[in-house]
């Protein structure tokens, strides 16, 4: 509970970049206003699983782009990726940034009931 109050001051003063007595006694006011938000384990679970993703997509993004320049794909096809249950708006964002971000990938639709229409280029298998 503590530890909220003292991030929100925090980010206030990084905010303003103003340490004076008036903008701490503001900072404390809105930090002591802010409606407090309960967040469940599950939900912070998503969202770390959602940061890691976004960290281990930038450099697969970097391969993808290279591997299309020095071999160039030729074959596309649509795939269907499913959408982990009741997830937020938000998260649902993040997946679809997730998978735009790489080059070989694009989401094309997302479906109510719980899918990602993804459009996908791969290299031409052999026969």
């Amino acid at each position: 509970m503590i530890g909220y109050f003292i991030l929100r001051l925090v980010i206030w003063l990084l905010l303003t970049a103003n340490v004076s007595l008036t903008n701490i006694l503001i900072g404390v006011a809105i930090a002591l206003l802010l409606p407090r938000v309960y967040t469940s384990p599950d939900k912070i679970k998503d969202w770390l699983q959602v940061i890691v993703k976004i960290i281990v997509a930038i450099p697969v993004a970097y391969l993808e782009a290279f591997e299309i320049i020095f071999r160039p794909h030729q074959h596309e096809e649509i795939i269907l990726e499913h959408v982990k249950p009741k997830r937020s708006p938000n998260l649902v964002f993040l997946d679809i940034f997730i998978i735009t971000f790489t080059p070989k990938t694009i989401v094309t639709k997302y479906r109510e009931e719980g899918w990602y229409e993804v459009h996908q280029i791969q290299p031409r298998k052999k026969a």
